[in-house]
């Protein structure tokens, strides 16, 4: 018999990476057996109808068309990969370049640093090279052996933020003209040993070219004329997770060689200084020079990173407020670490250009962008418009192409205008320790600034503005939330830090003359206030500065009301939104924190609609023995209640594995020879004790996906089902 494989699924955009690999596990089942006289009558059978194919050109023609509508989406479809890969490139290099500025300050102090230690280990003296050559430490009374070790406190937890970091200072160590050598905490194991380190020591620094693992080898090597002279680093990226016992003799010995090899040492420390206390026994503590170096937190690398890429938009591309809440408290409960958000924003940019048709405009423009041309202009819009496959153009039946150019047009105005109104909140709420991604969660929920409106609205028609407290005025500080503790912030600056905001609100808005124009008239007001108090008496100074301070506040709460009122927009509200801004919280969260169990269970009941063969497309939900055994055990198991009984689900189970088996033994004739039916009875016990078999085999199966739970001593003819319903 010949087996017919079924036909697989079409490949969804999901798949064009392994990280992005997000389809869920999918149950097979085995080929139905077909005979060969009714595969080759098939066959015949297609071919009467090709030949019958010229004289139905009705059929034949939508077929054509069919045939060309998913061409099109084809090619939609690779055009979407394509805007994607363009979009997520430019996002992970903007991310990585703004990891790399927030630590350029430390890794050039830690630079200074190796180098300040180099030039003091060549003061003491270096040894001759008679002396170097020696295959034995040397150690004198005026060289105790100090090994000058830097201590990275990275203030993280979970050491996944913290490996490219420690990679990049390796490569900017090079850059620098040391040697580098990197050793992970795997390293230093107690199933490694000393031996281990030092293998691993060797091969970072000498490559594969040592016989045995002696750390003289190294010694020699560094004696050459193209290694000297240059400071030797290494840098273990995690101390708690190494063996102390492990790292101890290998720091001891370090200390005995430190003449001939001047090492320095660089440990990756996440909770405390106090890690090497822990770790290192009193007698290697002595053999330590320490200094400490801190990284940024990793609240300040999200807000770098969420600023360059969510606020200042360094592509096109947007999220809703409900999925940007989604990703914080992903950030927030899930572990902490920007990787995973980074992970989670790359899921929601892959799922919004896998939806949207209409997204591959973005990659459009930002290839107009690149090569220098105005990529957000009108006439470039309109231009990627034209260009886009049918199966895109249609979704714009509806609009002109001139209307939705000026559209997007205006989405870009306003998210522009959008971001610098958030950087302005953002520099005031530094001063009370404001997150940018709380506050960029805020800026977003649309819901929320029409409803500031009203209650200014509220205000003047009740009364309320006339109240002794006129920063009550304003509709910014009774709105709650952390734009109004801004706001409150703001009402409490004295005028020095006045100032310097107002001073960073410049710089903000140089490119935005909307806003710019309306900070010229605050600064020329304040810079008034501040003349008149200069001309006074000193003892009038004393009876106006509070007031003329009070009113400088006064002015600056007006203007951070005037742009949340006009300008804090967000995009998610307006025409032409979907294109860039992806809104569906649902299928995000489906992804990121899923749903096993229900994916299984869907899988196992509905194999038809997953695997589109013949076989299953005539039976419909109908029990086949071609099935998977663990998909006709669950699809009978869904007859019973909590407690299944084990033998009448066996029953059933045998019953439909034995389907093709009696049909073939009704049609197969009777013999009178005993030995044939001898041979028969053996087949069959054989037969019996293989669905048996297969039997448990598929409870196990269903019992590890968590859907039953096995036989208790109390109960052993019964199986509990302990999942109901999808």
């Amino acid at each position: 018999m010949a087996p017919s494989s079924p036909s697989n699924t079409a490949s969804q955009l999901s798949s064009t990476a392994t990280e992005n690999d997000l389809q869920p596990f999918f149950v097979l089942h085995k080929a139905s057996p077909r005979r060969k006289d009714r595969t080759s009558a098939g066959q015949g059978k297609s071919r009467k109808r090709n030949k019958l194919s010229p004289r139905l050109p009705h059929s034949a023609k939508k077929q054509e068309e069919s045939t060309d509508e998913e061409c099109d989406r084809y090619l939609c479809q690779q055009q979407q990969i394509e805007a994607f890969d363009i979009v997520w490139t430019k996002i992970e290099s903007t991310i990585k370049d703004v990891l790399r500025e927030l630590n350029a300050s430390v890794f050039n102090i830690i630079q200074k640093w190796v180098q300040e230690c180099f030039n003091t280990t060549r003061l003491v003296g270096e040894p001759s090279i008679s002396v170097a050559t020696r295959s034995f430490p040397v150690l004198s009374n005026t060289t105790p052996g100090k090994l000058y070790s830097a201590l990275v406190v990275t203030r993280n937890i979970e050491f996944v933020d913290d490996i490219m970091t420690f990679e990049e200072l390796g490569i900017f160590l090079k850059s620098h003209g040391c040697h580098v050598a990197m050793l992970s905490s795997m390293e230093f194991s107690l199933k490694n040993g000393i031996a281990g380190c030092l293998k691993a020591l060797l091969r970072e620094f000498l490559g594969n070219s040592f016989d045995p693992a002696d750390i003289s080898a190294l010694a020699s090597w560094y004696r050459e004329q193209e290694n000297y002279n240059k400071p030797l680093v290494l840098i273990v990226n995690d101390l708690e997770r190494c063996c102390g016992s492990v790292l101890t003799e290998f720091i001891l010995m370090l200390s005995e060689w430190v003449i001939k090899v001047p090492i320095f040492l660089i440990f990756g420390v996440a909770t405390t200084v106090d890690a090497p206390r822990n770790i290192f026994p009193s007698h290697a503590l002595e053999c330590f020079c320490p200094s400490m170096f801190m990284l940024v937190t990793p609240a300040e690398r999200m807000d770098a990173i969420v600023e360059a890429i969510l606020v200042k938009h360094c592509t096109t591309f947007n999220i809703g407020h409900k999925v940007a809440q989604l990703l914080r408290n992903y950030f927030i409960n899930q572990d902490g670490t920007v990787t995973s958000f980074i992970r989670a924003l790359k899921v929601a940019c892959l799922l919004h250009f896998s939806m949207e048709p209409l997204s591959l405009i973005q990659g459009r423009i930002l290839v107009e962008d690149q090569e220098g041309s105005s990529g957000l202009s009108p006439e470039t819009l309109l231009k990627c418009m034209h260009e886009l496959p049918s199966h895109a153009r249609n979704i714009m039946v509806d609009q002109t192409n001139e209307s939705m150019a000026e559209g997007l047009s205006e989405l870009v105005t306003v998210q522009k205008l959008w971001s610098t109104v958030v950087l302005c909140l953002y520099e005031a709420g530094k001063y009370s320790r404001v997150q940018l991604l709380d506050l960029f969660c805020e800026s977003l929920n649309h819901v929320l600034y029409p409803s500031r409106d009203s209650v200014m609205s509220d205000e003047k028609d009740h009364g309320l503005s006339s109240t002794n407290d006129p920063f009550q005025q304003y509709s910014i500080m009774q709105s709650g939330g952390l734009i109004c503790q801004i706001a409150r912030r703001v009402r409490d600056l004295p005028p020095g830090k006045l100032d310097q905001l107002i001073e960073s609100w410049d710089k903000i808005t140089a490119d935005i003359s909307e806003i710019h124009e309306k900070l010229k008239i605050l600064q020329s007001s304040v810079r008034c206030q501040d003349g008149k108090s200069s001309r006074r008496s000193s003892k009038d100074i004393n009876k106006r500065c509070d007031k003329d301070s009070r009113m400088s506040n006064l002015q600056a709460i007006a203007f951070l009301d005037d742009l949340v009122r006009n300008y804090l927009r967000p995009i998610e509200g307006m025409p032409f939104n979907e294109i860039f801004c992806f809104k569906n919280v649902e299928k995000l969260q489906s992804v990121l924190i899923g749903d096993p169990r229900r994916r299984i269970q869907v899988d196992l009941l509905e194999f038809h609609n997953i695997l589109c063969c013949s076989c299953c497309n005539k039976s419909g939900k109908g029990l086949l023995p071609s099935r998977h055994d663990s998909s006709i055990m669950y699809s009978l198991a869904q007859e019973h209640g909590d407690l299944i009984n084990l033998h009448d689900w066996f029953q059933s189970f045998r019953t439909i594995v034995l389907q093709n088996t009696n049909k073939r033994k009704q049609k197969s004739k009777q013999t009178p020879l005993s030995k044939k039916r001898k041979e028969m009875n053996g087949s069959a016990d054989q037969n019996e004790a293989s669905i048996q078999a297969r039997f448990c085999r598929g409870i196990t199966e269903l019992q590890i996906t968590g859907l039953v739970r096995m036989p208790s001593k109390r109960r052993p003819d019964f199986v509990q089902r302990i999942a109901f319903g999808i």
